[in-house]
């Protein structure tokens, strides 16, 4: 009897093994794009950003829609039927406008429109990677084995600041586990995000965009402490941290709080 077209299930073991190669092929694909190369570690030219971010996150990017290609979940991946509250759509605007304000334009201005096209495209590879990776396939591994959403979102979340600590280990190793946790919130909101535009394409692109917002600054200037956009993207999490505290029993589209709507 043939499964052609039949969706397959992954278990949470093959699910870690799946992120394992991922975060395997960003890591070592960017140590070997450097040495093949010779380039920096950094992100202050073109050339650097092409290098150690177009390389390893473009294999990457391929290796998670492959996955999600040979899975059959291209539809549940890439479109949202679970979806919320109309207020939750405010969730992606606060980001679109904290992004808007951390950008820094005249660092952009100065590095060039090569630099400015090489990190936006960088950008997008991140953004579309790590949510293909964990709003895309990991939401849908959780809701496959019957958690209840607000599992769901948990879980995703604390997934996608685990992996982080790897990086923050390797640049600050007493900075890792706060950086988790900061993380963990960004991939709750990016979770709001795709229910709220009931796809997964929204969050990728703000996701990129986000991180664009900060590297403009950063990777110019190179001491993130010395960039006041940072103080937009911390924005951006205290105040939606905020409304979702204040409005976190009327997610679901129920109108009633989401701890009665997990119970039933």
């Amino acid at each position: 009897m043939s499964n052609v077209g039949v969706p397959r299930r992954l278990s949470y073991a093959w699910f870690a093994a799946v992120v394992a190669v991922y975060m395997a092929i960003i890591l070592l694909g960017g140590k070997l794009a450097q040495a093949v190369f010779d380039s920096g570690d950094g992100y202050t030219t073109a050339r650097d950003v092409v290098v150690n971010m177009w390389v390893p996150l473009g294999a990457a990017l391929l290796f998670t829609y492959g996955v999600i290609a040979w899975l059959g979940w291209t539809r549940p991946v890439l479109h949202e039927e679970k979806r919320t509250q109309g207020w939750v759509r405010a969730v992606p605007i606060i980001l679109a406008v904290c992004i808007l304000l951390a950008i820094d334009y005249a660092g952009l201005l100065d590095k060039g429109l090569w630099f400015v096209f090489a990190l936006f495209v960088g950008t997008q590879l991140v953004g579309w990677g790590e949510e293909g990776m964990f709003r895309g396939i990991g939401v849908v591994v959780l809701r496959q084995h019957g958690l209840t959403e607000g599992k769901v979102a948990l879980w995703s979340s604390l997934v996608f600041g685990a992996v982080h600590i790897g990086n923050a280990l390797g640049s600050g190793g007493a900075k890792a586990i706060p950086q988790a946790i900061i993380v963990s919130f960004a991939g709750y909101f990016f979770y709001l995000t795709r229910r709220a535009s009931g796809t997964n394409a929204v969050n990728s692109v703000l996701h990129g965009l986000f991180d664009f917002s900060i590297l403009s600054g950063t990777a110019i200037v190179v001491d993130q402490a010395g960039y006041p956009g940072v103080v937009a993207a911390i924005l951006a999490y205290v105040v939606i941290a905020g409304l979702v505290v204040v409005r976190r029993g009327r997610i679901e589209p129920t109108a009633g709080p989401i701890q009665e709507e997990q119970v039933r």
